[in-house]
């Protein structure tokens, strides 16, 4: 594979280009729950209904998310100037720092807006990564600037 295909996010079974799985999952599942709430009022047929429409809107909706991040790129710019962050510590390697990243990026893509992405990820992330060298404190700052970095991406891309 040369370094155009890493763009292409291709899909794992066909090959086509533009697959976005996370990212038009999260969108289905947050439309089939929108679609269903406002179908309600027609009933248990009209939530159906909702839910499915929901589900398709969302899905579209969460693969131009996922669209605006290209996960390749994303790793490929961390790894490059991660040495050049504020809160960058030779103590660590860009590997001890890229789930901080991949947490941070992933966390925008899926809609989750910045207090509650870094809320859920401080609570779970020293259980998640016991064996690694670096503790929340120090990922959080990682953390906060992939998000940001994708937050502007996506709002560049999207115009929202």
């Amino acid at each position: 594979m040369n370094s155009s295909d890493d763009k292409l996010n291709r899909d794992p079974i066909t090959g086509e280009p533009g697959a976005h799985p996370i990212g038009t999952g999260i969108g289905a599942a947050g439309g089939a729950v929108t679609g269903a709430a406002a179908g309600a009022i027609g009933g248990p047929i009209g939530a159906a209904a909702g839910a499915i429409v929901g589900a398709v809107i969302g899905g579209l909706a969460g693969k131009g998310a996922a669209e605006a991040i290209n996960p390749t790129e994303e790793d490929a710019h961390w790894r490059e100037v991660h040495v050049d962050e504020p809160y960058y510590s030779d103590e660590y390697t860009y590997d001890d720092y890229a789930p901080a990243y991949r947490a941070g990026w992933e966390a925008r893509v899926a809609g989750t807006d910045y207090d509650a992405a870094r809320a859920e990820w401080a609570r779970r992330w020293d259980a998640e990564h016991a064996d690694g060298k670096l503790k929340w404190e120090k990922a959080q700052p990682a953390f906060q600037a992939a998000w940001d970095r994708a937050n502007r991406r996506y709002v560049q891309e999207t115009g929202y």
